[in-house]
């Protein structure tokens, strides 16, 4: 199964939440309405400082994938 790079994602239990979940590696979930992101990796020392400094880019990426599907539903 292909599967795209990011998904979105909603629950009734959080209302206001909207997700973003990121399938690639590092797969995470990030909640739109407070940028909190759940890791589904085990990270070492290495790689979390290489993260730190990534994980910018990746909201970026969510919040543009957010934007581009939510236009979509408005054309």
């Amino acid at each position: 199964m292909s599967v795209p790079k990011f998904l979105l994602a909603d629950n009734t239990d959080f209302p206001d939440a909207i997700f973003i979940v990121h399938t690639e590696f590092p797969r995470f979930i990030i909640n739109l309405e407070n940028d909190e992101i759940e890791w589904f990796e085990d990270f070492d020392a290495q790689d979390e400082n290489e993260l730190l400094t990534e994980t910018e880019n990746y909201i970026k990426e969510a919040t543009a994938f957010y934007d581009r599907e939510v236009s979509r539903f408005e054309d």
